[in-house]
């Protein structure tokens, strides 16, 4: 089994609204994910979430927030 020693680094992006609680768990399922494809340490990985305003986000031509989404 090859072992790679680096350490992944992954930016997970996500509008915001009604995930806060969720994000611990993003945070480890990834970090399991990464882990396991890239044969990587838990300890080694890596995961930055960033939340998108709904005002910074289109859809179709249009803001998310005037949207409702």
């Amino acid at each position: 089994k090859m072992v790679v020693n680096n350490m992944p680094l992954v930016y997970v992006q996500i509008i915001e609204g009604g995930l806060k609680k969720k994000i611990n768990a993003l945070i480890k399922n990834v970090t399991i994910a990464v882990s396991g494809s890239l044969n990587a340490p838990k300890e080694n990985v890596r995961v930055i979430v960033s939340e998108i305003p709904k005002t910074h986000f289109g859809i179709g031509g249009k803001i998310a927030k005037e949207l409702g989404k």
